[in-house]
């Protein structure tokens, strides 16, 4: 889970819920304190460590003081969290606390260029800044522009960074961004500092715009993240709250099960690449349609060995089956990716890269 509960507390209105037959008020601090108890270790760890000595502080006054939570008090607050994170709604105190949710759920680079935009010219370096800008995104913009001006770029960034940027620009133009970077001497100052407020100017302050995501596409991501129960109780609340929400989350959803639509070729391409180890596991808790989807793309031998391992297993936890079932999901994504697969979320359709 990446949503920091600094957006329940800052939504502080009380809710009235029943508790032992008897109706008492949960503050934004209480409510935050519910979800993270909800959360466990597992997923709430890494939202602890984004708070900050007070917030750690209030959340667990308030955690220690709440008694005992019903399931249903549990679910409407799980309706009312998944709702208002559906619909966006949120409200910053400060500098620090806007950046460090943001954080929270979008990359670096947009959060980069949003806090930029509040805090003015006097932001980050603008060179660490345009090293988290994805490399075709930053490739597209430099490609018409002075090799010369590319190749005073491209020295400032990351090295690796640079690398992928050069390889996402057409073959002759990068060819001569790199003759122009051998022969670069230093880079006079009054130059170096137009280049950054043509770069600020013309692709930071526009970069926010051109990549805002919608907010269904972000809440399907971390739908996808959840194991399955933590999962079903989402989208069990979302459908009796907000059914539109609901089926637009599930539709952009990328599961276990979608895998069983990829092509010949790129189920291929995953099965040569996926630990066998892994395979195994997820393949315990699929469907049979998907288990006999991957076997049927398996040598006899290897579909034979791949079941006697399975075999071998003999009981497995669920939680280990959901790890394996993402590993292969997160594979797959980074191949179509690197455009080396194309997955697609319904046969008979479109295929997306995703």
């Amino acid at each position: 889970m990446a949503l920091s509960p600094t957006a329940l507390v800052a939504k502080g209105n009380a809710l009235t819920i029943s508790s032992d037959g008897e109706s008492r008020a949960l503050n934004g601090a209480e409510k935050a304190a519910v979800m993270m108890l909800a959360l466990g270790d597992r997923y709430g760890g890494p939202i602890w460590k984004l708070l900050d000595e007070i917030e750690i502080k209030q959340l667990s006054v308030a955690m220690s003081k709440l008694g005992p939570i019903t399931p249903s008090m549990l679910d409407d607050l799980l309706i009312e969290f998944v709702t208002r994170v559906s619909s966006s709604g949120a409200l910053m105190g400060n500098y620090d606390t806007t950046e460090r949710l943001l954080l929270a759920v979008l990359p670096p680079d947009k959060v980069n260029a949003i806090m930029d935009e509040i805090r003015g010219p006097a932001g980050r370096n603008m060179w660490e800044k345009l090293s988290n800008v994805q490399e075709n995104v930053l490739a597209n913009y430099l490609k018409n522009e002075y090799p010369q001006t590319v190749a005073v770029v491209l020295s400032k960034i990351n090295s690796d960074h640079a690398a992928r940027v050069l390889s996402k620009l057409p073959d002759e133009f990068a060819l001569e961004v790199v003759d122009r970077m051998l022969k670069m001497e230093a880079v006079q100052k009054d130059i170096l500092e137009k280049v950054e407020q043509t770069l600020r100017v013309e692709f930071m302050s526009n970069l926010t715009n051109t990549q805002r995501r919608d907010a269904h596409e972000l809440m399907a991501e971390i739908f996808n993240s959840f194991d399955r129960n933590t999962e079903a109780k989402f989208i069990a609340a979302l459908e009796e709250h907000n059914r539109d929400a609901a089926d637009r989350i599930k539709a952009l959803m990328f599961t276990f099960d979608d895998l069983g639509k990829l092509d010949a070729g790129a189920i291929q391409t995953l099965l040569r690449q996926v630990e066998k180890d892994k395979l195994a596991m997820a393949l315990k808790g699929a469907k049979e349609g998907v288990r006999d989807f991957f076997f049927a793309n398996m040598s006899a031998r290897a579909a034979a060995m791949l079941k006697e391992d399975m075999e071998a297993m003999g009981a497995v936890r669920l939680r280990d089956v959901d790890d394996a079932q993402a590993a292969l999901i997160n594979l797959a994504k980074d191949l179509a990716a690197k455009g080396e697969i194309m997955i697609s979320k319904n046969k008979g359709e479109d295929e997306l890269v995703m």
